[in-house]
């Protein structure tokens, strides 16, 4: 199984469900294609005015499946095609949704799993959720199109803490570094999640749209990168730190970097 990502609908208000059981709801390649393929689903249907993305059986998502690595970022050719024409498209359509979106978080929500709840409109999540981005015990920066999102919401200063020391943090400490909008006791989530939606659906549809549009193109978005800035950061690729930190994840031991 590499799991899915279930598409729902409830009157004007869709749930997209991350699912991949027994991986803590851990994104595959089919699970990225399929949100890069219904979120554009839904944001043409104009009927609609909120989408929710939660995660199956307590989590949200635990990041990418990296049992897939090997085969699907084996070189640095693969791995570039993997960041840049996968996970990409996906955070791209959750960030260009016509509609209102609300991230349901509860669990996990580390690595991918909060690249996308860092790219919904509103991240609700309870008290007990876990957060961060470990990937640096793996061997590998952030892509560049992943970076957008954590750094529009946690800034610089954060997004290098996060990053540079790799630590999974809760949910308070995630909202007093902006990345959460609420907290509320995991009791209360489902109920605030629905109050919130319910605010949303009883707004103007057409206002909303044009709020998001609005506030997108009054932030600031820099220049994309040039080719030899994308070569210069996927250069890690083919780097023995990096085969290391994936080696290291799936024999479940400690990896031994050497900054090779």
């Amino acid at each position: 199984m590499s799991g899915a990502v279930e598409f729902t609908r409830d009157g004007d208000v869709a749930t997209v469900t991350l699912s991949h059981a027994g991986k803590l709801n851990a994104i595959s390649v089919a699970m990225w294609r399929a949100l890069a393929e219904g979120f554009a689903r839904l944001s043409a249907d104009t009927s609609l005015r909120c989408v929710v993305v939660r995660g199956a059986d307590g989590n949200f998502a635990a990041g990418a499946d990296i049992a897939e690595f090997p085969e699907e970022r084996g070189d640095a050719a693969a791995l570039r095609r993997y960041h840049a024409d996968v996970i990409a498209p996906a955070l791209a359509a959750v960030c260009g949704c016509l509609h209102p979106t609300v991230a349901w978080i509860e669990g996990v929500c580390v690595g991918g799993g909060l690249e996308i709840a860092c790219h919904c409109d509103l991240r609700i999540a309870a008290d007990d959720s876990r957060f961060g981005v470990p990937i640096n015990r793996l061997g590998f920066p952030m892509a560049p199109g992943e970076l957008g999102g954590l750094l529009a919401l946690a800034g610089r200063a954060v997004t290098l803490e996060i990053l540079l020391e790799g630590r999974v943090f809760d949910a308070a400490e995630a909202r007093d570094k902006g990345l959460l909008t609420r907290v509320v006791p995991r009791e209360w989530l489902a109920d605030e999640v629905a109050a919130a939606v319910t605010r949303i659906v009883a707004g103007a549809p057409l206002a909303a749209r044009i709020n998001k549009e609005t506030i997108r193109r009054l932030s600031a978005s820099p220049e994309p990168l040039s080719a030899a800035e994308q070569d210069a950061h996927f250069r890690y690729g083919g780097s023995a730190d990096h085969a290391e930190g994936v080696a290291a994840f799936l024999d479940r031991r400690p990896p031994r970097f050497t900054g090779q």
